[in-house]
């Protein structure tokens, strides 16, 4: 009888601790959402004209931005512009900047024909291989929208 008993006592321990739910094992369980109110599923953030201007290392007003070549289909989608003319407003990195340039864009902006707009862009990252080949110092800066520039 002890035999069994010593043989079937840790089987029986195993069994009742397997059958035990462990609640600390789920984190989900504890989990505490801090920023829920903040969440916004499917909404981008879009900078106003001032803020833009701040965030920018570059910024030019321009009525000659064209888009010059896209990536559209071949991979990750970028979209290069080029400047022909215009005013530079804001510049941190350059005293000059030579016209016409390009820079590069992750989407498609809203273009107006023959409107001015203000084009803010900060220092290129990533993209080396393109930026060699086309000689590109910068990009669209991210959350900026097309703003025209305003009549005084």
């Amino acid at each position: 009888m002890n035999k069994k008993l010593i043989m079937g006592l840790p089987a029986l321990l195993m069994l009742l601790f397997i059958g035990c739910e462990k609640k600390y094992q789920s984190p989900a369980h504890y989990e505490n959402d801090l920023f829920s109110d903040e969440h916004q599923e499917g909404k981008a953030y879009i900078m106003n004209e001032d803020e833009c201007f701040e965030g920018s290392e570059l910024v030019i007003a321009s009525s000659s931005v064209k888009l010059a070549d896209s990536s559209k289909g071949r991979g990750k989608s970028f979209f290069l512009y080029k400047v022909g003319s215009g005013k530079v407003l804001k510049t941190v990195r350059d005293s000059t900047v030579e016209t016409p340039m390009l820079f590069l864009s992750p989407y498609k902006l809203k273009l107006k024909n023959n409107d001015s707009m203000y084009v803010y862009l900060k220092k290129l990252e990533g993209y080396r291989l393109i930026a060699r080949d086309r000689n590109l110092k910068y990009q669209w800066l991210k959350g900026a929208s097309v703003y025209p520039v305003k009549k005084k």
